[in-house]
């Protein structure tokens, strides 16, 4: 009993700390009840650590307490990159403030303003919700100093987060992110975080609006993205159904479509933005169960193409009929989206195509880098993580190359340059336009997926995760990590091992990480990486065979990937 005095007077400690600087009353009153009810549990879940702000943001689950996404972390974090932007960027400094439709996602946008603004930042917030491609997009155009988005991705209802945009409108990296953090880590104190009121920061000029007119660009950029705009406008019967998943995608997507004359319907049960996702248990595209709706009306309006974004919109799924009726649908994964755009985005270039550079994930399909090499164009694979593809996008033009498409296979997607993130928006608008290349020659994309198979190969990927919590199973992790590294297989699945790639030191072309990649013979891959954020080590198998029958290279694929599964023991 003595023991759990102690702990309860340092949590109630910490507890009465964080009331004190918590401006958002009905976080105060959540931890004010549990101090009350003497709730120590769930005061040491709330208190025992804090959201940890790592490289361009956080996220966590929405609550009151230093271990929870709320206003009073918000201004934490906020405070620390107004100091590393005082530091860094000289003259009028101005930040870009986004936020998707998670619950209190204006709240933290309104409590980022308030800090930015006390500390004589310029502030240009938006009033309604906005995607994660258009904040990149407004940064850049407005030549902002940074950027804020206030979003959790895909991640369930009951999270948030926070991620931070540099002047490039990329995500920040090395070395901003490294020095954001460590500027977040030196305010310990609530006293250490400036405040105005929002009212007297628009009277002073300090906070802003973004103005409509970077939307009319960004949709500006966009249409005059489009390869063919014949296609639009030659009357090809194409009809599209389309989910917002109940996020920021809906009013932007569904401007483009009218403006471009797309016959669409959107599954109006998802479509209102709500931050609870009353239809869906996750609101991510990847998700089949969340792409259910969708499938359901286009099957009743017999939809030559189903679109679905997440609630960000910087995701895209892609479902497609497969049979001539249009009564049956399948989803495409990342890797069948990622290759199929690859391929018709390098079909419309100018033959031959001179410094082009398409860009992956290293756990991203290597048959797009066979698609992209066949028609001449540079294909580099960075590190997970689509930082590192806008990171490549500043070398690309420093090189005097063009940038064509970036990919990875959890379904983000750009071939646009104006913007330096996943973009959903412009990529709906990219695979409408494929969509109708192919129904006017009367191909489906199926049809060219089979082509490609055919005569690349038939590429097979799955990602199988293990989950080992606590201190134990970190060890557990750092163990398997040490074996691949220290004992390396000779072969995996029967197949033999060609070579062992470690990233932990970085390579020439790649930087440090915790990764080792498996070569085998036949061009099967073994991708094996922990987790950044959960107790999971990932496993990620590449199987490929060729045939001139599809149905015996997908029988020997599948043959070979079932092999790996078993001789991994996964």
């Amino acid at each position: 009993m003595k023991e759990m005095n102690m702990d309860y007077e340092f949590y109630y400690e910490r507890a009465l700390e964080y009331v004190t600087y918590e401006q958002e009353p009905i976080f105060r009153k959540e931890i004010i009840q549990l101090m009350n009810e003497e709730n120590l549990e769930e005061l040491h879940d709330r208190f025992y650590t804090e959201l940890a702000f790592g490289t361009a943001g956080m996220r966590g689950i929405i609550g009151g307490g230093y271990n929870r996404m709320n206003s009073y972390m918000v201004r934490r974090v906020t405070q620390g990159l107004s100091a590393y932007m005082k530091d860094q960027v000289s003259g009028q400094r101005s930040v870009v403030i986004a936020y998707d439709s998670r619950n209190y996602s204006d709240v933290f946008a309104s409590a980022a303003a308030d800090v930015l603004c006390a500390n004589d930042i310029r502030v240009y917030r938006y009033d309604t919700i906005h995607p994660v491609p258009l904040l990149s997009f407004a940064v850049r155009y407005m030549k902002a100093s940074a950027g804020i988005v206030i979003t959790a991705s895909h991640n369930p209802a009951q999270y948030n987060g926070y991620k931070i945009y540099w002047s490039d409108g990329g995500q920040a990296v090395a070395p901003h992110d490294t020095g954001i953090a460590a500027e977040v880590g030196k305010v310990t104190s609530g006293e250490m975080i400036a405040s105005v009121s929002l009212d007297a920061a628009r009277a002073s000029g300090l906070l802003s609006s973004v103005p409509d007119e970077v939307d009319q660009a960004y949709d500006t950029m966009v249409i005059d993205s489009i390869r063919d705009r014949g296609l639009f406008a030659r009357g090809i019967p194409c009809k599209v159904v389309y989910t917002p998943l109940h996020g920021s995608g809906n009013i932007p997507i569904q401007r483009l479509f009218r403006i471009l004359g797309v016959d669409y319907q959107v599954v109006e049960e998802q479509e209102a933005p709500d931050g609870n996702f009353p239809t869906v248990d996750l609101p991510n595209p990847e998700n089949p169960k969340a792409m259910s709706m969708a499938i359901d009306v286009a099957k009743k309006v017999h939809a030559d193409i189903v679109l679905g974004t997440d609630p960000d919109s910087d995701r895209l799924g892609i479902g497609i009929p497969t049979d001539k009726q249009k009564k049956s649908y399948t989803l495409l994964n990342g890797n069948q989206i990622a290759v199929l755009l690859c391929d018709y985005l390098l079909s419309q270039q100018e033959s031959p195509i001179v410094n082009g550079v398409c860009v992956k994930s290293i756990v991203t399909t290597d048959l797009m880098k066979q698609v992209a090499e066949y028609y001449g164009c540079e294909c580099r694979d960075v590190l997970t993580g689509f930082k590192y593809i806008a990171d490549q996008m500043h070398r690309i033009v420093h090189e005097r190359k063009k940038f064509i498409f970036g990919a990875e296979e959890s379904f983000g997607y750009l071939s646009v340059t104006e913007v330096y993130d996943k973009d959903a928006v412009s990529t709906a608008i990219l695979a409408v336009e494929m969509m109708l290349y192919y129904k006017e020659q009367g191909k489906s994309l199926l049809a060219r997926l089979e082509e490609l198979w055919l005569q690349f190969g038939y590429y097979d990927e799955k990602v199988i995760a293990k989950t080992y919590p606590g201190s134990e199973g970190r060890a557990k992790i750092d163990d398997i990590m040490r074996t691949f590294r220290e004992v390396p297989p000779k072969e995996i699945g029967g197949m033999k091992v060609m070579k062992t790639l470690d990233l932990i030191a970085g390579t020439d072309s790649l930087p440090a990480a915790d990764v080792v990649i498996i070569t085998l013979e036949g061009g099967s891959k073994v991708i094996v990486r922990p987790s950044g954020t959960e107790p999971k080590i990932k496993y990620y198998l590449f199987s490929v065979a060729s045939h001139d029958e599809l149905i015996h290279a997908k029988t020997e694929s599948l043959g070979k990937r079932q092999a790996m599964i078993a001789s991994l023991g996964l």
